[in-house]
């Protein structure tokens, strides 16, 4: 919003004068920060300091005492419980972690412990219920996945739409896997069978739909923080982190199998420019294994030493795009033409 908006929303009582001045000092105080942030960083905060790691330590250690002591004292008839009674522990100590001393390892900690202990309380109560194995999986994870999302609405913790995100991935699986999936996955080439869209469908079509829907997801979250500053854009890296190997694995697998190298390769220059349009690494990163498939077809077979190779030019190239990463994506988004949502991505500058 431009000041002359500020002004006229004073105008028509929309607000305040004072709401108007703080609405005009948050903004020239991201901008300030935005302009302080080397120009190719992507801003992410796993921890702020050794003390958090310390803390995150005891907390694990505590949190594994506390359901020791309830398994312990409250027996066989309520060990079904013991798992709920943690995630309701690390809610309660999420209050003070999270919300009042903003700690973000210790606040992963409590929300993992959450997670988990909802999951164990589902499985263990639908199993003693009478209900499938299939049946057990979909309501469990499902119910992790509304926990968790619950836990993203109270705390806005960005990790937490990770953790959601896994959940329903389970769901998805839960639904679509088979026992011959499994037994395939076990042999040499099951994790290009699981992840082919002809060889197993119902699978590899669940997981691309699920890529597809945690990248929109991310991209939502994007398009509302462009300067990654806030929340909004943490919540976006973790859900890209989830939408990347889903979508990469996915297409690559199929195009591996079915249209050989030659198809893989153009989807893998299409997913660096995807990466670098929208400023993600995560998608990028997916992709490095396919990559070196890539390399290895381009050179052929080799003696003993072909893998050296593969490995200097997959590290040349990896260093490279890293290193040029700003100046590349400046070049290709002078180049793209208009179209929706391209004001709302990350800024780009020039390409010197």
């Amino acid at each position: 919003m431009t000041p002359e908006d500020l002004r006229a929303a004073v105008a028509a009582g929309i607000v305040t004068e004072a709401q108007a001045a703080s609405l005009s000092a948050l903004a020239n105080s991201r901008a300030g920060r935005r302009s302080t942030l080397p120009a190719e960083d992507e801003p992410f905060e796993f921890f702020r300091g050794f003390s958090e790691i310390f803390i995150s330590i005891g907390l694990v250690i505590l949190l594994a005492g506390v359901t020791a002591l309830l398994a312990v004292f409250g027996g066989f008839a309520l060990l079904t419980l013991v798992p709920l009674a943690s995630a309701g522990i690390a809610w309660w100590w999420a209050g003070y972690f999270t919300l009042k001393r903003r700690m973000t390892l210790p606040s992963m900690v409590l929300a993992t412990a959450y997670g988990t202990g909802i999951v164990i309380f589902a499985f263990s109560l639908l199993g003693q219920v009478g209900v499938d194995e299939r049946g057990i999986a979909i309501s469990g994870f499902a119910l992790s996945a509304a926990a968790m999302m619950l836990w993203y609405r109270r705390f806005r913790l960005p990790f937490s739409a990770f953790l959601a995100g896994c959940a329903i991935l389970g769901v998805v699986y839960s639904i679509t896997a088979s026992a011959s999936n499994m037994v395939d996955l076990v042999g040499a080439d099951g994790y290009r069978v699981m992840f082919d869209l002809t060889e197993s469908p119902a699978f590899a079509t669940a997981t691309l739909l699920f890529g597809v829907g945690a990248f929109l997801v991310g991209m939502w979250f994007d398009t509302r923080d462009p300067h990654r500053l806030g929340r909004h854009s943490a919540t976006a890296f973790w859900c890209h982190l989830l939408a990347a190997p889903a979508l990469v694995n996915t297409v690559a697998a199929t195009l591996l199998n079915g249209g050989g190298v030659g198809f893989l390769a153009v989807a893998l220059v299409l997913v660096t420019l995807l990466a670098l349009v929208i400023d993600r690494r995560s998608f990028l990163t997916a992709a490095i294994a396919y990559i070196a498939i890539v390399i290895s077809w381009v050179m052929g077979d080799g003696d003993g030493t072909q893998w050296i190779f593969i490995l200097l030019l997959l590290g040349a190239f990896i260093t490279a795009i890293g290193t040029w990463w700003v100046q590349l994506r400046g070049w290709i988004m002078q180049r793209l033409p208009e179209f929706p949502g391209k004001a709302s991505l990350p800024p780009y500058g020039s390409t010197e």
